[in-house]
């Protein structure tokens, strides 16, 4: 049957609230919904939201682990809304204040955008920040960036929790605009390694949270702008794939987008035509066995780096690179939490190396699928904008 449209209470709206959506204006907005679920018991939870545009949603997420001498570590903020500080608060009742919260990345807006206003609800953590921090179109000071002044620091060499956790980083890698960096960090009491984009694993099914509101799966799911929206597990599976697929290559070699005239004439014979259906706009046109694209990324094994880090950033700097990768690998984690997608991947450092092979065995996707990424890599090298790609 046709998915219902209805609006949440009041007082859900109110919950879910993030008033400064202004500030980086992607789906869904001013609502945010938190799922909470824990990685080790008593010990690690993950804290979810979605965030995209155009419907093409992913998880967003923040790890929160206990520390052995009470409170809390948290790593990789997401926005603090009323119900995302509750769920946050009641940890706090069992297990003591946030200690200490780490922003680990420098090109990641998804990120920057929520770790001050997060810190300014808990003013007994310390805020690390990732070396090499860095604004556009002016470097501004870590205070005028929203991170509290005071108890923000730049994350050294020693560290107050090192005798539990270890970190490594990764970068910065320079991108002529700005830098690319990201801190992962071992717990070497729990063996799990955080980290934030540089690998993650597709779950086959969706994301819990990402089925809280499914319409943004079953907008995607359908074959043109004349199907109507239907909520069957079928309908979701499908349209989490095309969500996956556009999130990793932008266009797909499967997809056509439409041109303007043909968008234009499909307006009128969508059922829907609220500004929620975007008025009726659905340019996508998805050919025959668009499954195999999907079916490729599962095949590469459990981890994965994402594709527009392996054409336009990675690959900037493949020694450093791996260098990075040696030091994490000496660590014996048995679980991964990146910031999106699934959590916790059950995986080794050997496994974790191996998703990088690309860095020395070349890509191993299928390069029809990454023709867009190519297009804005020579694009951008041929302007400047962008450092060329450089040989191990």
């Amino acid at each position: 049957m046709p998915t219902a449209s209805i609006p949440p209470p009041l007082a859900l709206q109110e919950d879910w609230k993030w008033r400064w959506w202004l500030s980086l204006p992607l789906y869904p907005y001013s609502q945010r919904r938190t799922l909470r679920t824990e990685i080790i018991a008593d010990w690690a939870w993950s804290f979810e939201q979605i965030q995209g545009v155009l419907y093409v949603v992913t998880p967003l997420r923040m790890t929160v682990i206990r520390l052995n001498e009470g409170g809390l570590l948290i790593y990789a903020p997401i926005a603090p809304t009323a119900e995302c500080l509750r769920l946050v608060n009641e940890l706090v009742d069992w297990y003591g204040a946030v200690q200490h919260i780490i922003f680990p990345t420098l090109s990641g807006l998804e990120h920057k955008v929520f770790a001050g206003p997060f810190a300014r609800h808990f003013p007994l953590a310390t805020v690390y920040v990732a070396p090499g921090q860095w604004s556009f179109p002016v470097n501004l000071p870590l205070p005028w960036l929203g991170f509290p002044a005071g108890r923000t620091k730049v994350l050294e060499k020693d560290h107050p929790f090192g005798d539990r956790f270890d970190y490594t980083m990764l970068g910065p890698i320079d991108l002529k605009l700005g830098k690319f960096g990201e801190v992962a960090l071992f717990d070497r009491q729990l063996k799990i390694l955080l980290v934030t984009d540089t690998v993650l694993s597709i779950p086959e099914q969706p994301p819990a949270i990402v089925q809280l509101d499914p319409y943004p799966l079953l907008f995607h799911a359908r074959a043109q702008a004349s199907d109507p929206i239907i909520d069957t597990p079928a309908q979701r599976l499908q349209g989490w794939q095309r969500i996956v697929l556009f999130t990793f290559y932008f266009r797909p070699s499967a997809v056509q987008i439409s041109s303007t005239s043909q968008a234009l004439r499909t307006l009128f014979t969508a059922p829907d035509q609220s500004s929620r259906a975007f008025w009726g706009l659905y340019p996508f046109q998805w050919q025959e066995k668009w499954e195999q694209s999907f079916q490729a990324i599962q095949g590469q094994g459990q981890l994965l780096v994402a594709p527009i880090l392996q054409q336009l950033i990675l690959n900037r700097d493949p020694q450093q690179t791996l260098d990075w990768i040696d030091r994490v690998t000496q660590w014996d984690f048995q679980q991964i939490v990146p910031c999106h997608f699934q959590a916790p991947i059950t995986a080794t450092p050997t496994e974790f190396r191996a998703a990088f092979d690309f860095l020395t065995q070349g890509r191993q996707l299928p390069s029809t699928d990454f023709q867009l990424l190519q297009n804005i890599d020579t694009t951008l090298s041929k302007i400047g904008v962008i450092p060329p790609a450089m040989e191990k």
